[in-house]
């Protein structure tokens, strides 16, 4: 999750010898006026201080309103499988920071990201950094050492002004164009389009996951004459049901290899997994396709879709705008009415746009529980309430100052063969991750 704390709001003394990893992430919380500051000078004088030269690893960067954790997840586990050591940078965490940074598909230890952060501090001099910066470089700080092939990067926000972005990646993967992060991005896709594909290089090749991809996008890609890999063009995706075949997937057909790699349904966005595969033809071409077909077929991601619990099943998803839950809705609506009554946990942050992910939720949602978030930016069960009451179908079955609470009172109304989906943001997800973890009888 990101920081809950306002940054700038308190004076931390730098962490002595022996600090732990809270006391870290809470320094790091403190030592920049503001949570979001976007640019990459700040960001390049520190890195240059740390590194005397570029990585010499291979470099993936992967940005998108949404499906880019599941892109870096199936590249991360795919280049894992040929045997080459891979560093995968992802964010925000769900339970623990350490899931940010990954080596060779383990965690990184409190003890390496203390190291790492000691470094960076070291680095920084007098130089401001927010929590995000600080943790980027960290990453790259432990990358470096580990030695790995290959650096898997999300982008956080953004592309072309996001810390990720100071290094230059071998291939790029753009998973989806659309509305959030307002304030910082713009409130379309052209011009959050342009943010996104300031990520591209010159000649460097690139995939586009999404079948529309904005204008601002391919005139970047004509401007910097980028080799795009996209739907509908290099490659296509058909409904398993096309062939009579395996029902609950797509097929990736690209007339290039003269094949077809299956998808199975998992729960993550086909689009994203297609898009990593094509990558991964590029990068690793020797790769076989049963073993492509394997890894996919295996892969999970928490909070991405992920069933916790059944009889009533249970499952969340962090979607968080309204094309996540567009995405949402429509996975639960092909389930069919023979699965029972969908019923809806939300929780959501502020600054996000609950009015169009209620309204994206509303056809298949039949009852509703609304909880608060105690957060930083988390908006009040009332507060969300207020703004979404006429996006809703449903009138609102319950409404709870905690998720935890919600969760209970939609698990108890619950038959057996309902579906409760918990969603709206990654604090949502935490928290009824945690609550199912105990004892809920």
């Amino acid at each position: 999750m990101p920081p809950q704390n306002n940054p700038g709001a308190r004076h931390v003394p730098v962490p002595g010898a022996g600090a732990t990893l809270e006391q870290w992430l809470g320094y790091l919380e403190s030592i920049h006026p503001s949570e979001i500051d976007l640019g990459l000078d700040r960001v390049l004088l520190v890195l240059r201080r740390l590194f005397r030269r570029n990585p010499g690893a291979r470099i993936i960067t992967v940005a998108g309103t949404n499906g880019k954790g599941s892109a870096v997840a199936a590249i991360e586990k795919l280049l894992i499988r040929t045997g080459r050591s891979t560093g995968a940078y992802t964010s925000p965490h769900l339970q623990v920071y350490n899931e940010r940074v990954r080596i060779n598909g383990v965690d990184a230890s409190d003890e390496q990201l203390v190291r790492a952060f000691e470094q960076v501090e070291v680095a920084r001099k007098d130089t401001t950094l927010t929590y995000f910066e600080f943790g980027t470089l960290a990453a790259f700080v432990l990358f470096q050492e580990a030695g790995v092939d290959n650096w898997v990067l999300e982008v956080g926000l953004g592309g072309r002004l996001d810390a990720v972005n100071v290094l230059d990646p071998d291939l790029v993967i753009i998973t989806s164009v659309d509305i959030d992060h307002v304030s910082f991005l713009g409130d379309n896709r052209e011009v959050i389009g342009f943010e996104k594909a300031g990520i591209l290089r010159p000649g460097i090749p690139a995939v586009y996951a999404d079948i529309d991809p904005p204008a601002s996008v391919l005139q970047q890609v004509a401007a910097q004459k980028v080799q795009l890999e996209r739907p509908g063009e290099s490659y296509h995706l058909v409904p398993s049901d096309a062939f009579d075949e395996p029902v609950g997937g797509v097929w990736l057909e690209q007339a290039r290899y003269g094949d077809r790699v299956f998808i199975p349904d998992t729960g993550l966005p086909s689009h994203s997994l297609a898009a990593a595969i094509v990558a991964i033809r590029q990068l690793e071409p020797e790769l076989e396709l049963p073993v492509i077909e394997q890894v996919i077929a295996g892969l999970t991601l928490p909070g991405r879709y992920e069933v916790l619990r059944s009889a009533p099943l249970v499952v969340v998803d962090v979607g968080h705008n309204p094309h996540a839950a567009r995405w949402l809705a429509a996975r639960l609506s092909c389930q069919g009415d023979a699965a029972g009554r969908v019923i809806a946990v939300y929780a959501a942050l502020a600054d996000k746009d609950v009015e169009g992910v209620a309204g994206a939720m509303a056809p298949v949602v039949d009852e509703w529980h609304l909880a608060g978030l105690d957060v930083a930016r988390g908006l009040t069960c009332h507060e969300l309430a207020d703004r979404i009451g006429g996006a809703l179908r449903q009138p609102v079955a319950s409404i709870s100052s905690s998720v935890a609470e919600a969760l209970h009172k939609a698990v108890g109304g619950a038959g057996p063969h309902d579906r409760v989906v918990v969603f709206g943001s990654f604090y949502t997800v935490a928290a009824a991750r945690v609550e199912l973890g105990k004892d809920m009888s």
